[in-house]
């Protein structure tokens, strides 16, 4: 083995630091004979780009640096499997417990059922129901255990069935219309927990402990106050953007931030502005 062997990387063209030490591993192995080598200069000749930091909309979503709290939720509130006794009207199911889910605006009702086969019981979880006039967490498939109407608060509303295709017509909390199968189940009732929006967060420790049970997406800051390396709005001597603020539709990530395929841009004039604050005072 070679004694007292230095290696001193130069960098060229703002060099990457692993692939320094790659070249100087190899470097090692090649002059590792040399024995009387005291000093090995390693001179590396190819530039490597600098890679940017990841946005914030670049954060977000799986196989990224972003994570999820979820280590502490209870569990997934939905429907049990759609099976041969729950279509027969063999299944009876006590409500055992209701509980706080850690993110989760509404809250939950821990179920306990007889099984309809074997000597055993069933726990599963729901979102609660208030009331017996309304539906909530219904299907949109039959089977798929809850889909419409879940959030804290939310309603679907019956408006119609028809028998010749055995279908259903509801409508959703956003007042949109949809048509499901009518063997899709739902809750009778409407979602515990309404009016918890209502309620003013009135210091940032309450925004604080919201968020931390549910993703890191606060405190929010804005992409002209970062870096030009963080945002694409970065940078400059004030806070401005520097660029037009709309953005095309098919931008890769990372780009594709501010308004996104805008239809249009500036102050409402004429008679938008008037359907605007007709809008309004309704």
């Amino acid at each position: 083995m070679a004694e007292n062997i230095i290696f001193i990387p130069i960098y060229i063209k703002n060099l990457g630091f692993l692939n320094v030490t790659l070249f100087i591993l190899f470097s090692a192995i090649l002059l590792c004979p040399l024995r009387r080598l005291s000093l090995v200069i390693a001179i590396l000749l190819f530039p490597v780009r600098q890679l940017a930091l990841a946005t914030t909309i670049q954060r977000k979503g799986a196989g990224s640096v972003f994570k999820s709290h979820t280590h502490h939720r209870k569990g997934p509130a939905r429907f049990r499997s759609l099976d041969f006794g729950e279509r027969n009207g063999y299944l009876k199911g006590v409500v055992t417990e209701i509980i706080h889910d850690p993110g989760r605006g509404a809250p939950l009702a821990r179920v306990t059922f007889r099984h309809p086969f074997r000597y055993k019981k069933q726990k599963e979880l729901f979102v609660a129901a208030e009331g017996m006039a309304v539906v909530c967490n219904v299907e949109h498939h039959v089977g798929d255990r809850g889909a419409f109407a879940r959030a804290s608060g939310d309603y679907a509303i019956v408006i119609s069935h028809n028998p010749d295709n055995d279908t259903t017509r509801i409508k959703l909390p956003s007042g949109s219309k949809k048509i499901v199968p009518s063997g899709c189940r739902g809750m009778i009732g409407q979602v515990a927990g309404g009016g918890r929006t209502e309620k003013p967060m009135l210091k940032a420790g309450n925004a604080y402990h919201k968020f931390r049970v549910k993703r890191n997406c606060w405190p929010k800051v804005r992409g002209v106050a970062m870096n030009p390396v963080e945002h694409p709005h970065g940078g400059g001597n004030h806070q401005h953007i520097g660029h037009a603020s709309t953005v095309r539709r098919d931008a890769p990530p990372g780009q594709k931030v501010g308004l996104i395929a805008a239809r249009r841009t500036g102050r409402l004039r004429g008679q938008a502005a008037a359907s605007a604050a007709k809008a309004d005072k309704v």
